[in-house]
């Protein structure tokens, strides 16, 4: 087992071929403790290196609506009324900061999303 800092690209597609050739070992072995090293450096690699930025903030309430079978009218509780959810829901009236505490104790969405 040699394994390094993964630095360049290079190493990152080595690192990904070798996770390839691991995967499924078994956990407690020395293939497996090498795959659980590899992985924590690729994980790290790449959130430096391929960075996912945060979903926008509308696309977020509306995934969190899908997910829960919600509609527009649901929304009102959380939003005020059913004029103000189609605004912001159109993004012609930005989220209140009333707004998005509810979003977020009512509908656990981060508020760091809504905030963005």
């Amino acid at each position: 087992m040699d394994i390094r800092p993964i630095k360049t690209e290079d190493d990152y597609t080595e690192a990904i071929r070798r996770i390839e050739m691991l995967w499924g070992a078994k956990k407690d072995t020395p293939e497996g403790d090498e795959l659980d090293l590899l992985c924590t450096l690729v994980e790290s690699y790449e959130m430096t290196h391929y960075p996912i930025a945060p979903p926008d903030p509308i696309d977020a309430i509306l995934f969190r609506m899908e997910q829960m079978g919600m509609t527009k009218t649901d929304m009102a509780k959380y939003l005020g009324s059913q004029s103000r959810v189609s605004e912001v829901l159109g993004r012609k009236r930005p989220l209140t900061l009333k707004m998005v505490k509810s979003l977020y104790k009512g509908l656990k969405i981060p508020a760091e999303i809504l905030l963005t």
